[in-house]
């Protein structure tokens, strides 16, 4: 496929990164109450004295510091809070419209008691009771196991303190949604040591190749990406793209790579074994199976074959990204957290240790967790030890779906910051999992699609009601732990989630009680961060560490000598449906703001239709703009026609984020979820859904 500046134009993605960081989009003009976040039910504060409070944004990993402007103390704007060390002065669509969240209609107002069909307003107490009655019938049956957590969070004091509670009750069967933090966790842990995680210095990089990564569209941490990428030019930085369409980051980029979809693995396994087989590594490994294996599969030719990059191309590349002084490779498609497999990301890694770029400023750093929480330790009886002793019920989320739905396990299930019942690829499947657990409690601020299938809800306050540290994550190449403060008293009648699984804990008595003795979660924070809590409170921020870990890991290759092979996508079909991520769409456990909303291009959804790329050469009778059936082995849609000359022929691609089937008409209705359309495919080995697309055919409604 030949890629050049016209294609590039043809897209209209321009000075994508500007747009990303300011209100300003191509609806804006048909709404000025956008400007200033009045909505409807956002109340208009009169004239007063001007206050700005810090504090940090927690709607992403992003983990931005802001500065939220306040008259006579009611919050009225958010903006970017200057020298904060992540994103020194940026901010996203979703941080600076953190307001609506604040008054969004589709808000758990009060404690909710599912009876029948339909949820009844219970109060805290009553709410707190039932919670811990059901789960003292648990433990009473002998089966403490039996208790499940979905959790979004995987580092910082919320997440300790619910995994506190699971070992206190005795189950090991916690699992964490997709994310980017936890799949470059994997891979160092296949690759390097457990317990640590990557990093990628973008900011000192002067080769940057991203493997599909969308390094200005939400991969990581948003902001510090896009301003990494502002940055290249005087830093006189290259970025190459690998890609299967023109995102705005390879619209960004100085050269773009065509590839196959799903084959990323193959070309980064292709340019390791060019560097082997030119004698040019530059670590200090040791690759003996790991060079047999690349040199009696991974020949150019054969990589060319199977992922339609040109031999003389892929040399080329290897020979360029060797000979830069601080390149570093990028995994991840899109925003590197669903459609991954650790196979892909294995890959990447290994041709930054081959070019010997671990722990180098540029590089990628192999990084320590954070280290600054200091609980107590748990208190246990003998069914906390023996149930939690137990083996887990499946080894990711993705297989706990796979488990519940085929014949259960899980007596009860905490969900907490995850909305699996969207966010998971075969929702319907996900739903008819839930539905054979006898008893659920969601964690959750908005009534989305697993709240809807709950059984109690406790009614989360939401960022800007509550105290809480955030740790910087999405690989980015330093830890910075920031205190999210509270900018107003609740809204409405719900809890801080620490509150409430506090009050949970001992209303249940016994062991579990003395080990949450704290009066509240306030109190839980300023002991567990006692030795960085005097700095954290009065800086609003502690930097752990921003300098390259000290030595160079070891890296061993034995997963990736026997790794499968790339998934195949599933189904019948003369097109791959692929998912497409955007900024301005948030996915996962948050739902996009009112504006964000609005300001989504025609392009990306118009009207109730989402809108989907395709390359004219292979649209067949479909003419750009046309309403057509799109069909895939899940299920079908009707979607609207994009013509884009900037994507691979015989590929579709899908924005994710839309569809929404809960009662906010601000995101409900709008589009479809993509993820209604693609089936999960298991990698062996990891556990990841490696489903990066799905066959499709597509018909003129």
């Amino acid at each position: 496929m030949k890629i050049d500046r016209r294609s590039f134009l043809g897209l209209g993605l321009g000075a994508a990164a500007g747009v990303a960081l300011s209100p300003v989009g191509v609806k804006l003009t048909d709404d000025s109450s956008i400007w200033t976040q009045n909505w409807p039910w956002t109340p208009v504060p009169e004239d007063g004295r001007i206050t700005y409070d810090r504090s940090v944004c927690s709607l992403c990993p992003g983990a931005c510091g802001i500065s939220v402007k306040k008259i006579n103390g009611r919050p009225v704007k958010i903006e970017g809070l200057d020298d904060y060390p992540i994103n020194n002065g940026g901010a996203c669509p979703h941080g600076i419209s953190g307001l609506q969240y604040l008054y969004d209609p589709a808000r758990i107002k009060t404690p909710l008691k599912k009876n029948g069909n339909k949820f009844e307003k219970i109060s805290w107490d009553e709410a707190i009771s039932l919670v811990a009655q059901k789960l003292g019938e648990i433990r009473k049956s002998g089966t403490p196991e039996s208790l499940g957590l979905i959790t979004g969070a995987d580092n910082g004091s919320m997440a300790q303190l619910f995994e506190r509670f699971m070992d206190a009750f005795g189950s090991p069967n916690t699992y964490n949604m997709p994310s980017l933090e936890s799949n470059l966790a994997l891979t160092a842990a296949a690759l390097h040591s457990a317990d640590r995680n990557l990093g990628f210095d973008l900011d000192h990089s002067d080769f940057i190749l991203s493997f599909g990564a969308a390094i200005i569209e939400g991969w990581g941490s948003p902001v510090a990406c896009i301003q990494a990428n502002a940055s290249r030019r005087e830093r006189k930085a290259k970025l190459v793209q690998v890609d299967y369409r023109l995102s705005n980051t390879a619209n960004a980029a100085d050269k773009i790579i065509a590839v196959k979809p799903g084959t990323e693995a193959d070309l980064a396994l292709g340019l390791c074994a060019v560097l082997l087989a030119k004698n040019l590594i530059a670590g200090n490994v040791n690759t003996f199976a790991f060079a047999a294996m690349l040199a009696k599969e991974y020949t150019p030719d054969k990589v060319e074959a199977i992922t339609g990059v040109k031999a003389a191309d892929m040399e080329a590349l290897a020979m360029e990204f060797i000979k830069a002084k601080a390149p570093v490779a990028v995994p991840g498609k899109g925003r590197g957290d669903v459609g991954q497999s650790l196979r892909e990301f294995a890959a990447v890694q290994a041709l930054n240790a081959l070019a010997d770029r671990l722990n180098k400023k540029g590089g990628v750093f192999v990084m320590y967790p954070a280290d600054y929480l200091s609980f107590p330790e748990n208190v246990m009886d003998d069914a906390a030890k023996q149930g939690a002793s137990k083996a887990k019920l499946a080894g990711s989320v993705n297989e706990l779906v796979d488990k519940l739905e085929k014949d259960g396990g899980l007596s009860a299930l905490f969900i907490y910051n995850a909305n699996p019942c969207y966010a998971l690829n075969n929702p319907e499947k996900v739903k008819l999992a839930m539905d054979k657990v006898g008893f659920k409690v969601s964690f959750s601020s908005f009534m989305d699609e697993t709240a809807l299938r709950s059984d109690v809800i406790l009614p989360a306050s939401i960022f800007l009601e509550r105290l809480e540290d955030v740790v910087s994550g999405g690989g980015l190449a330093k830890t910075v732990v920031g205190l999210c403060r509270p900018m107003v008293k609740p809204i409405f009648d719900t809890k801080h989630p620490g509150d409430a699984l506090i009050l949970v804990a001992q209303a249940m008595g016994d062991s579990i009680a003395q080990s949450f003795s704290w009066n509240s979660y306030d109190a839980c924070l300023e002991q567990v961060t006692g030795k960085i809590w005097h700095t954290l409170s009065g800086d609003g921020y502690v930097v752990i560490d921003d300098k390259p870990p000290v030595g160079t890991p070891a890296t061993d290759f034995t997963f990736l000598v026997s790794a499968p092979k790339a998934a195949v996508p599933m189904g019948e079909g003369d097109y791959t449906l692929v998912p497409v991520d955007k900024i301005r769409l948030a996915v996962g456990s948050m739902i996009s703001s009112p504006f964000a909303v609005k300001i989504i291009s025609d392009k990306v959804l118009s009207g109730k239709y989402s809108v989907v790329e395709i390359n004219p050469a292979t649209a067949g009778i479909l003419k750009d703009g046309d309403i057509a059936v799109l069909k895939t082995a899940m299920g079908k849609a009707k979607v609207k026609i994009g013509f884009n000359e900037g994507i691979l022929p015989g590929v579709i691609g899908m924005p994710r984020g839309l569809g929404h089937a809960f009662n906010n008409p601000y995101v409900a209705g709008k589009g479809v979820n993509v993820n209604d359309l693609i089936g999960p495919v298991i990698e062996p080995g990891s556990g990841l859904d490696a489903a990066f697309g799905i066959k499709a055919t597509l018909s003129k409604a």
